[in-house]
């Protein structure tokens, strides 16, 4: 009888190994998601590539396995065997994908794309912005098996979901939801919706009722996903346990810290990155209360070969637009904006930087305030100068998008620029307003328009009219920016975009300037692993409100 190492079993949802301490320290080697610091019975929670990666280890140090853990083993080895050899024939150079049933023609990386998602049954695809991820999730509505299928967008996205159905699926028959609590749906030639279209914050009220009739559930913008426990993420994990293909669309999955893209994930196939616990203990390090990923690269590979993400870039569609030019521009800043918020600010400094953890909740609520207080005082001591700025480009004979966040910033914005016309598409305005400013810089006499940071996600159209975006504030966030960008940046632009960063030396600039590297780096490594470093690496210490209350005192300091 061939001598084996140990016991292998199923308990559950999750493998035990209890084997001799030389294979179980190989064990931990092999696998990432093991505690290191365990000791006797390991634990793995099932996956289908975890139990084909299993049956290798056994092949290498025999274990015991009882008759029924035998068979599941071999059974999800086997189907993961066969999946991947599928996946990896539509992923092959002269693999020529299925033609859809569509009114406009898929483009094949499209068609590709929607192979993959129907063949598996889950996908994140995270095509450069303005490669026309939308047209690929219509693919899937072609196949009778994804409908009825749910759309859940942003706000502003739902009427283009609407149209673009409309214009590559007529014969699918679509409706937008009205409210957050459900209502009885209509019926076209006698039948229910084929696609429903409503946002994220409707969601929790509708997910329970669509859950009962979907078959399919498209997530636009998927990374609003990507705070576990959040109402619209418990809702979306609900409606997604229910159907049998669930899409995530983002070119920007990860807006923060590399170890949101877990939740993200998880909600489109559950397990696939294993539990948290296993997905932090192989892929992350923690900084405060984040977990950054380690080698975002190798991660972004990861997903890659286990069909879990697909990203596509102009050069490898051959839909290579201009290179964006990117140009951070030092700006003057009125200090007077900036001292009226000293006294405040250096106390919430102060607070933040104070030592102990009794008032742990009080600092991280201090730190928020902080935050908000700079960056608007930021903004408005810099908005005249930015202002200016805009001016001058317009006067060359640009229209300008100029981004932003606060409201008081907008006002000063509105009133120095009046003559230019200026319009708002920002969270305040209805859908009616937001498109009448979208035309009226389209087509009409409007010089800027004035975008939200965070309100113009998958926004089209406006390439048409302009090439040159301006950050008078920034984000947090590099995601935000590339969304923001990425309304310049895709099919229908003519020229070359220009993006200007205009970074005041004072106030909260500089110190979101640097975060900004280290969260660059979380996204492009696992969008594209391939690439150099397109940035510096930097190294930090403490959360983002430790730094900023450092940073801010070390300045009035040194001008007291």
């Amino acid at each position: 009888m061939a001598r084996t190492f140990g016991r292998l079993w199923l308990e559950g949802l999750t493998w035990k190994i209890d084997a001799e301490p030389h294979v179980a320290m190989r064990l931990k080697r092999v696998f990432g998601k093991v505690n290191r610091y365990a000791h006797g019975v390991l634990g793995l929670a099932h996956a289908p590539d975890v139990a084909r990666d299993l049956e290798w280890f056994c092949q290498r140090y025999p274990l015991e396995v009882d008759q029924a853990s035998a068979a599941t083993l071999a059974k999800s080895a086997a189907s993961q065997r066969e999946t991947t050899l599928r996946l990896e024939q539509i992923m092959a150079p002269g693999y020529t994908p299925q033609a859809f049933e569509l009114a406009l023609p898929a483009r094949r990386y499209q068609a590709r794309e929607a192979a993959v998602y129907l063949e598996q049954g889950h996908l994140l695809i995270a095509d450069d912005v303005g490669l026309g991820k939308t047209a690929s999730a219509i693919c899937s509505f072609a196949d009778p098996r994804t409908l009825p299928a749910v759309v859940v967008a942003m706000t502003h996205l739902q009427r283009q979901w609407h149209d673009e159905i409309a214009k590559f699926a007529p014969a699918l028959t679509a409706h937008i939801i009205k409210r957050g609590t459900p209502y009885p749906l209509p019926t076209f030639f006698g039948r229910h919706p084929d696609v429903i279209i409503l946002t994220y914050h409707k969601l929790a009220g509708w997910a329970e009722v669509l859950a009962k009739s979907a078959r399919s559930v498209v997530f636009d913008e998927v990374q609003e996903l990507r705070h576990a426990g959040s109402q619209k993420s418990d809702a979306a994990r609900q409606l997604a346990e229910s159907v049998p293909f669930r899409l995530g669309l983002s070119a920007t999955p990860i807006f923060n810290y590399g170890g949101e893209i877990f939740n993200v994930l998880d909600v489109l196939e559950h397990g696939a990155l294993g539990t948290r616990e296993e997905f932090n203990r192989e892929w992350c390090a923690q900084i405060g209360q984040h977990h950054r990923l380690t080698n975002p690269r190798a991660f972004g590979t990861y997903l890659r070969e286990q069909f879990l993400m697909v990203r596509h870039t102009r050069r490898e569609v051959g839909r290579e637009l201009p290179d964006i030019v990117k140009v951070p521009h030092a700006i003057e800043a009125n200090r007077a904006a900036l001292d009226r918020v000293r006294g405040d600010a250096a106390t919430l400094a102060r607070l933040i930087l104070k030592e102990g953890e009794e008032r742990r909740g009080e600092k991280m609520q201090a730190g928020e305030e902080l935050s908000n207080m700079l960056r608007q005082a930021t903004g408005l001591a810099k908005a005249p100068y930015v202002a200016d700025f805009v001016r001058m480009l317009v006067e060359s004979g640009e229209k300008v998008v100029l981004c932003g966040w606060h409201r008081a910033v907008y006002g000063v914005w509105l009133q120095k620029l009046a003559d230019l016309r200026p319009r708002l598409y920002t969270g305040s305005e209805t859908d009616a307003e937001k498109e009448a400013s979208r035309a009226a810089f389209v087509n009409g006499n409007c010089q800027v328009l004035i975008l939200s940071l965070r309100s113009g996600a998958g926004l089209n159209s406006l390439q048409e009219a302009a090439s040159i975006i301006v950050f008078g504030e920034l984000d947090w966030s590099p995601g935000v920016h590339e969304q923001c960008i990425g309304r310049l940046h895709r099919d229908g632009q003519g020229g070359g975009v220009v993006a200007y960063f205009l970074i005041a030396k004072d106030g909260i600039d500089p110190v979101i300037a640097e975060v900004l590297g280290l969260k660059k780096e979380q996204i492009e490594g696992i969008r594209s692993p391939e690439q150099a470093d397109l940035i510096e690496k930097l190294e930090t210490t403490g959360d983002r409100a430790r730094r900023v209350a450092e940073f801010y005192l070390e300045r009035i300091g040194a001008r007291a």
